[in-house]
């Protein structure tokens, strides 16, 4: 999750329980004020009633169609002195004029007249549904919420984006950077001090990075370079001791053992060589290469090699088939799949080598299938002592290295290499 979309997230959990709180504190606190404002009212009518009929005025009708009501019952002294003096509370009173029940404030207060009698007042005025009013209150909460986020979305937003422009800049920049591409400056400026330790951290991390992978470079050019030496002087030797001595069969044997196992080697340190070039990127050149004419070229001299196989090959390819890519990395990936195709094929097996929709498809015959999570790691091989294990390796570096696609699938008796080509 992006960090943006995680702070408002944040914010809007966070403002939830606060708006729900506030809310019910509003409710209430609206109930507290309409409750004292109708009290007050009550009161007021109450005092007036009692002072008429103390003062024996007419009193006015108990239901005269007006918002209040009210009904006066004579008591006995016991009562009157157990009973609260005034009391107000909340009921559902039924209204003549409407036939029907709604909800009331009431009071009740007890007074007593110049003979010493005791009379219970009873006034009530229509107020309002509590259902009503909650569900008001949810509603223009819920609208004031919502309102509110998206409020603090779009300032959130142009804040955010204002202020964090310098980390994405960076972040860009990161996704950019390839190691070994010379001197290195983080083109990123900010005068905010945690991006600025920021940027400095970047800078010291891309200084060593560059540092180290140029030891690297160096590493391998010179262990590589120092291994072809010794290893072509031994196969000298090697043909030397077989051309121009007498060696018994089984030393002739032994030094045949010897020249394969040297040739195997310098074919190893030639192909890791290389796999380091390609994930060191030291091949930044690009031309437009004729990945159908290698195709062919490839398909002929390996069926020629592998002919006494009986293993048949076809190809549907197109005439010409132009892809942009270094000429060495686009010869050594077709090279080496055409090559696994043959050298991992059955007796009397086949090759299919089709292009479809920029997609090159090289198909080989197989009794059972390979594990796909392993195939293209580095040494993985199965049943071939001559192999080195690493032609599927340098097929899946170069694909890394053009961002193209590369997929294994077993399929009616095929192990098929799907590779989407820069066309």
């Amino acid at each position: 999750m992006k960090l943006f979309y995680r702070v408002i997230l944040t914010l809007s959990l966070g403002l939830l329980p606060v708006m729900a709180l506030w809310s019910v504190l509003f409710y209430y606190g609206m109930v507290n004020e309409i409750n004292d404002e109708t009290d007050d009212v009550l009161t007021d009518y109450a005092v007036l009633i009692i002072r008429r009929a103390l003062a024996g005025k007419p009193l006015p009708e108990p239901n005269s169609g007006s918002n209040n009501s009210y009904s006066i019952t004579a008591v006995d002294e016991e009562y009157a002195k157990t009973a609260p003096h005034m009391v107000f509370y909340d009921e559902m009173v039924y209204i003549p004029e409407k036939e029907e029940t709604e909800p009331a404030r009431v009071l009740k207060t007890i007074y007593n007249d110049a003979q010493g009698l005791y009379y219970e007042l009873t006034v009530a005025t229509p107020t309002f549904e509590r259902a009503d009013l909650l569900e008001t209150v949810a509603y223009h909460i819920v609208t004031l919420y919502v309102v509110l986020m998206l409020t603090i979305f779009v300032v959130v937003s142009l804040v955010y984006y204002y202020n964090m422009r310098p980390l994405y800049r960076l972040l860009q920049w990161f996704d950019e950077y390839r190691p070994g591409v010379g001197k290195v400056d983080v083109p990123v400026d900010s005068s905010v001090v945690e991006f600025r330790k920021l940027i400095d951290a970047a800078q010291q991390a891309v200084n060593r990075a560059e540092y180290y992978f140029e030891q690297q470079k160096q590493f391998i050019g010179n262990a590589s370079h120092e291994l072809q030496t010794p290893l072509a002087v031994l196969g000298t030797r090697i043909e030397w001791l077989v051309n121009n001595t007498s060696p018994t069969e089984k030393q002739m044997e032994e030094l045949m053992k010897m020249q394969r196992s040297l040739s195997r080697l310098v074919r190893l340190n030639k192909t890791l060589l290389l796999l380091s070039k390609i994930e060191n990127g030291q091949f930044p050149d690009s031309a437009e290469v004729d990945a159908a004419s290698l195709l062919r070229d490839n398909a002929e001299l390996y069926g020629d090699i592998y002919e006494e196989r009986g293993i048949g090959c076809s190809l549907n390819v197109p005439a010409q088939l132009l892809v942009r890519m270094n000429d060495v990395l686009a010869s050594t990936l077709i090279t080496n799949l055409l090559k696994n195709a043959f050298v991992h094929n059955v007796q009397g097996g086949a090759v299919e080598v089709t292009v479809i929709d920029g997609v090159l498809v090289v198909a080989n015959s197989g009794a059972e299938p390979l594990d796909a999570e392993r195939i293209f790691e580095r040494f993985y091989h199965k049943g071939n002592p001559d192999s080195t294990g690493l032609g599927l390796s340098l097929v899946s570096s170069i694909c890394r290295y053009y961002n193209m696609s590369l997929e294994y699938e077993y399929r009616e008796g095929m192990h098929c290499f799907s590779v989407g080509l820069p066309v």
